[in-house]
């Protein structure tokens, strides 16, 4: 099974003291996440004031703070729209990525305009492609694009507050790719109320899964997680358990 550190998201440090907010601390979170047991990371560059970017100078720098630390980690990120002013300020942002220091791959949602196009250009700059379904008439849009076969995985990502309803959408959605001809790896995620639920669905039906702080603040019990290390082991445990029962 593999398991992807979401490390920051756009989480504050409001709602958790550990969010890692600078290069630095990504780096760190990043580094840990992966000794852990993480397979790749994703994390979301964050501004001198908490926001968010894909601006190329402030990708570069954190790819390059993260490789920095250790060489091996694969780091991805967003090319979500609310990083920039649109898709036209965010394919120019892509086309200007440092071609020393990409990331390893990039996310690209099936709910935004312009994704088949920026998509194309992800895999045009040599990165490695995850394209991102949040609802299930988003599916058709992603079965049509010049990518679909592209990617390394399929993230599903269902928006539903209520646990149940999260785990039959993302079931639901998976349907619909397979029966589309996605033969991808498939990811499921939550988040806060559905995230671990999710990921226990996700395990089950032998998808991928994703934690940290992105997605989650607690364990799967309530407590407050100390940090994405702890969700990650969690997340290892809980696969574990399903493959002795």
């Amino acid at each position: 099974m593999l398991v992807k550190a979401a490390i920051n998201g756009g989480r504050t440090r409001d709602e958790h003291p550990a969010v890692p907010l600078t290069n630095e601390e990504i780096a760190e979170a990043a580094r840990a996440a992966v000794a852990a047991g993480a397979d790749v990371v994703h994390a979301h560059v964050r501004t001198a004031d908490g926001g968010q970017t894909i601006a190329p100078d402030a990708v570069a720098a954190m790819v390059r703070a993260v490789k920095s630390v250790d060489p091996s980690v694969v780091i991805g990120t967003t090319t979500g729209l609310w990083t920039c002013s649109g898709h036209e300020e965010r394919m120019r942002h892509l086309a200007a990525w440092p071609a020393d220091a990409l990331p390893d791959f990039a996310s690209v949602a099936f709910s935004e305009e312009g994704a088949a196009e920026a998509a194309s250009l992800v895999i045009e700059r040599g990165m490695v492609l995850e394209s991102a379904v949040w609802h299930l008439d988003e599916v058709p849009a992603l079965l049509a694009s010049p990518t679909l076969h592209q990617n390394v995985r399929v993230l599903i990502e269902p928006e539903d507050e209520e646990p149940d309803d999260a785990v039959a959408h993302a079931r639901a959605i998976a349907a619909a790719l397979r029966s589309g001809g996605v033969t991808a790896p498939l990811l499921y995620h939550g988040y806060d109320a559905t995230a671990w639920p999710v990921v226990r669905a996700a395990v089950a039906d032998g998808a991928e899964v994703r934690v940290g702080f992105e997605d989650m603040l607690v364990l799967d019990d309530g407590s407050v997680a100390p940090d994405t290390v702890a969700m990650v082991e969690l997340a290892l445990a809980i696969e574990a358990s399903a493959a002795r029962e």
